[in-house]
């Protein structure tokens, strides 16, 4: 509503139009708050002046009124109801648009505004806006338009940032904003400025993002305390490593005779001699877990009591094969002949079993296996040396000659420090089907032959068969010697044997010659045997085959009693082993010593 000061201010600068104005009417609507038109109200009041004139005046111009002012139709008070409906179209547009469709046109297309003031006023009336409205293109202009950030944006690719220092600025700057005022108040702009000056010269990062905030001010007892230890740890790190350098660059005593060290590294403070021999200590601390348990895998056996030649066996993919399913878990198959392969070879061999599994694992298998203890010597991961992540079996650890020594295995690494002492076959993949199945027992020609004819050094026998099939190859060169051999026994008997004198003496005088040569079985000469058209190594193989089948006999008779009694050895084993321990546990008897009265 207009206050009467205001129209009698009007009429008091026009009074001649004041004169012939009739009486005005004056309607305000108003729209809801929330955003829902509500039924327009209208307010009108129709006050006669006292002084008013007859005569009409012309309407004010249109830019004389106010954008929120406006003016309905000739001889109308009731303005157009211009409430926005949800079928209305909207129309977007700038500045331009804005100056073109005028502050009425804008606020009929914005329903979204709180409140809406619309002065109607007649035509022949004066338009008097609203006082302390704000002019709707001012809105819909600030409302257009763009806000440009004011700090750039974040960079999220590697992440949300931490909004820590901001917020930690904002609540410094809040502090310093009351502080400030405080001492203004108290002591005036100068103690103001003076607080504001050393504020900002303080640490932390009240300043901005380039300055650093003191870490100590914001310590906890628990930090320091952590901090404190920290260092406490450094220094005794530091101290334990220059006592451990200290220690293991000491000389040698004279009994002390490292290997691959120097006569004059063995003493002295000369860096080099210091690092040579801090060098072969961590060198042999390290060789506790890399090299093999002992430095003689075998114990020493005189040569009268074992056979001159020892033959090294692996056991996974050789003499067996294990796998793992889902229906029946672990399973080992036994290669077929491995019990015909280690008979027939114990009377030519030192049998041992060298496998890279550890002793836990094999030595049930090993059992079950070989029950009556055919191998000798059973090896295991212990007795392997570990290099670059292969354990290998070092043949230099055995106690045994190298050039008497022989290894079968499937794995090419495991045998690379004695590549020339190898056999290395195929692994067998537990099929009986499996064409590699018999490679093992094909070896045993060759391997008799090695053993019986007295090589002086395996070594150079394999290296005559290197890059070729040992079984393949043994049984052609032995058919050639089979073929030499008897074209030579067919010419020496074309020809006639002339008869010596002393064997006609001896006929005479009834005396029988007696057998010589070697004798391989007690019964028949290598001489008779050749004559026979035998060669010799038929005739070692001949006496092998009954050995073995006489060892065969022996175990199924007696198989079962000698089981028995290494079960019954190995109880009194035990059981002495558990005595032992009980007397170095109470003290001598086996039991805890009486209470002495």
């Amino acid at each position: 509503m207009l206050s009467r000061a205001a129209a009698r201010a009007f009429r008091a600068q026009q009074p001649a139009r004041a004169t012939a104005q009739p009486p005005f009417s004056l309607a305000i609507r108003g729209y809801a708050k929330a955003g829902k038109p509500r039924p327009t109200q209208f307010i009108k009041t129709n006050k006669a002046s006292p002084a008013a004139p007859s005569t009409s005046a012309p309407s004010p111009a249109p830019s004389a009124v106010s954008g929120a002012a406006r003016q309905t139709s000739p001889g109308t008070t009731i303005p157009k109801n211009q409430t926005w409906k949800p079928q209305d179209s909207i129309k977007f547009g700038g500045p331009a648009a804005t100056a073109a469709t005028g502050g009425a046109a804008k606020s009929a297309t914005t329903p979204a505004s709180s409140t809406s003031t619309t002065a109607d006023v007649d035509r022949n009336g004066p338009a008097v806006p609203p006082p302390q409205q704000q002019s709707p293109e001012i809105t819909e202009a600030a409302e257009a338009e763009p806000i440009a950030p004011k700090t750039p944006l974040p960079d999220l690719r590697q992440g949300i940032p931490s909004t820590f220092f901001e917020e930690f600025n904002k609540s410094e700057a809040a502090k310093n904003k009351s502080s400030s005022a405080t001492e203004d108040k108290i002591f005036g702009d100068e103690a103001t400025s003076e607080g504001a000056s050393s504020s900002s010269g303080s640490g932390g990062r009240r300043g901005g993002e380039d300055e650093e905030f003191d870490r100590s001010a914001y310590e906890t007892s628990i930090d320091r305390k952590r901090a404190q230890l920290s260092k406490y740890g450094y220094l005794a790190m530091a101290t334990l490593v220059a006592t451990a350098a200290a220690y293991c660059t000491r000389p040698y005593d004279d009994d002390e005779n490292p290997e691959g060290l120097a006569p004059e590294h063995l003493a002295g403070w000369a860096p080099a001699a210091m690092w040579a021999r801090m060098t072969a200590r961590w060198s042999s601390q390290k060789g506790y877990y890399t090299e093999p348990t002992f430095n003689k895998l075998l114990p020493e056996v005189p040569e009268a009591q074992r056979p001159p030649y020892t033959l090294v066996l692996s056991l996974e993919d050789l003499m067996i094969h294990s796998e793992w399913t889902r229906e029946h878990g672990w399973r080992t198959a036994k290669r077929p002949g491995i019990d015909y392969f280690l008979r027939y070879l114990s009377q030519y061999y030192e049998l041992v079993l060298f496998t890279s599994v550890p002793v836990a694992m094999a030595d049930p298998v090993v059992k079950k296996l070989d029950p009556f203890r055919i191998i000798q010597w059973p090896l295991f991961r212990e007795g392997t040396r570990y290099e670059n992540g292969e354990y290998v079996k070092d043949l230099s650890y055995l106690n045994r000659p190298l050039e008497k020594t022989i290894i079968i295995d499937t794995k090419a690494a495991h045998v690379k420090n004695q590549p020339e002492n190898a056999i290395v076959l195929p692994k067998w993949t537990g099929s009986p089907k499996d064409e590699h199945t018999k490679d093992l027992v094909a070896l045993i020609p060759f391997l008799e032959y090695v053993a019986t004819m007295g090589t002086e050094d395996v070594r150079k026998v394999i290296e005559s068969f290197k890059g070729k099939d040992i079984p393949i190859e043994f049984a052609r060169r032995e058919s050639l010697a089979r073929e030499a051999f008897h074209k030579q026994l067919a010419e020496e008997a074309a020809r006639k044997p002339k008869k010596s004198l002393g064997g006609l003496l001896n006929k005479a005088l009834g005396i029988k010659a007696a057998p010589g040569g070697m004798t391989l079985d007690n019964e028949t000469t290598v001489a008779e045997g050749l004559a026979q058209g035998k060669m010799l190594s038929d005739q070692i193989r001949e006496r092998g085959q009954r050995e073995y089948e006489r060892l065969d006999r022996e175990i199924r008779v007696n198989g079962a009693k000698w089981l028995k009694e290494m079960e019954e050895e190995e109880k009194k084993f035990m059981e002495g082993q558990m005595k032992e321990m009980r007397s170095s546990w109470f003290g001598f008897g086996g039991g805890p010593k009486p209470a002495s009265s």
